[in-house]
This record gives structure tokens, C-alpha cells and sequence, in this order.
């Protein structure tokens, strides 16, 4: 039979299970002595430190309580904990750039601690302005979704990304508000009016 003949796989939500093989401690299981994703940038990473609190809300308005977020974002000098990142040989001591944070399976809420990222080089020799990358995942979610998050107390406006969403008005939902000089607020709204923009990556 010609491959073109074949009908369809279908397609399979992430299941009850994701926290297991990715979070195992999360889930009551400790099969590794270190696990993947713990932290950002550990005690001795350079830089402001800030927290990043918020929801993942579905689209009634109803937190997620097993949703999983992965986190990349650069050093306090733009730097990526990246092979291809030309400047790696210069990342700040004590930092992996990379987390994974769950929502709360009581409340729904999640916090991300870590250091603020520095502008990233971007094409054509645009910085990028200081963000967090995040990818979400859970049951109910065939696909991951893809947001950054930035800074409301940054010089945002000439952000390749930011100035490519439109209307206007729509950049706001990527942008973390502050609650004090190193605390932020930040919540992620995957339907409904208040819908964050996700990329197609």
C-alpha cells in the first residue's frame, strides 16, 4: 500500500503522567539523585534576582493545576548556555538558563526564581530586549505551547518580536508586571479575551 494510502494516526493529549517522566519528584518519585531543571542560576550567578509569579488560566478563567513550563532564557550579559551562542565561553559562573516550573496542583499558581536576563543579540544586529522563553505543556494540550515573557519595567519598544504582534494592544499579555523592585506578576491565558500570544515555532 502507498505510504499516501495510510489513514491518519490520531493525535493523543500529553496524559496524566507528564509530571512523572519529567518532574518525577513532583509526583511523589525520586529516581534520580539530581533532577533535570531545578534551577536557572544557582547561588553564585551574577545578576539581579527576581521572582516571577503567576496563573495558567484556562478559558472560563480557571487556573491549570498540572500544568508544566519549561524556561530558557539568557545570563545578565545576553548570553545563551548554548553550543551555537558565539559568546558561551564568557556565560555566567553558576547558571544552566534552563527550568522546569509546574503550576500548583492546590492553586494553580507558579513561580519562577532567577536572575534577569541581559539583551540578546537578534538579526540584522537588533537586540532583543531582556525576556524569558516558555513552553508549556499538559493534559488537554496536543501540542506545546510556545510564549516569552517580558519585562514592564524594560525599554520594550524596539523589540523585534513585540513590534511584530499586532493589534498593538496584544503585546501587553507578554508583559510582566511589576509588584516590587525584583517581584513580578505574570499570568498566561491560553483562550478567551485576554488570550496570550503564542509563536509558531
Amino acid at each position: 500500500m502507498p505510504l499516501t494510502d495510510l489513514p491518519e494516526t490520531p493525535s493523543q493529549t500529553a496524559g496524566p503522567y507528564i509530571h512523572i517522566g519529567t518532574m518525577p519528584r513532583l509526583a511523589g518519585f525520586t529516581p534520580y539523585e539530581a533532577e533535570l531543571g531545578r534551577a536557572i542560576a544557582g547561588p553564585n550567578c551574577p545578576g539581579a534576582r527576581v521572582t516571577i509569579e503567576g496563573h495558567v488560566l484556562d478559558g472560563t478563567g480557571a487556573p491549570c493545576r498540572d500544568m508544566l513550563i519549561e524556561v530558557w532564557q539568557a545570563d545578565p550579559n545576553g548570553i545563551y548556555a548554548h553550543p551555537e551562542d558565539p559568546r558561551r565561553a564568557d556565560l555566567a559562573k553558576d547558571f544552566t538558563g534552563f527550568a522546569r516550573i509546574a503550576t500548583d496542583f492546590d492553586t494553580g499558581t507558579f513561580r519562577i526564581e532567577t536572575v534577569k536576563p541581559g539583551r540578546v543579540p537578534g538579526r540584522h544586529g537588533r537586540a532583543q530586549t531582556p525576556h524569558l522563553n516558555l513552553w508549556l505543556v499538559a493534559r488537554g494540550v496536543n501540542i506545546g505551547l510556545s510564549t516569552r515573557m517580558y519585562f514592564d519595567d524594560e525599554d520594550n519598544h524596539d523589540d523585534p518580536l513585540l513590534g511584530m504582534v499586532e493589534p498593538p494592544a496584544r503585546r501587553e499579555t507578554l508583559i510582566a508586571a511589576p509588584k516590587s523592585e525584583s517581584r513580578y506578576t505574570f499570568d498566561i491565558h491560553l483562550q478567551g479575551p485576554q488570550e496570550t500570544v503564542f509563536l509558531d515555532i
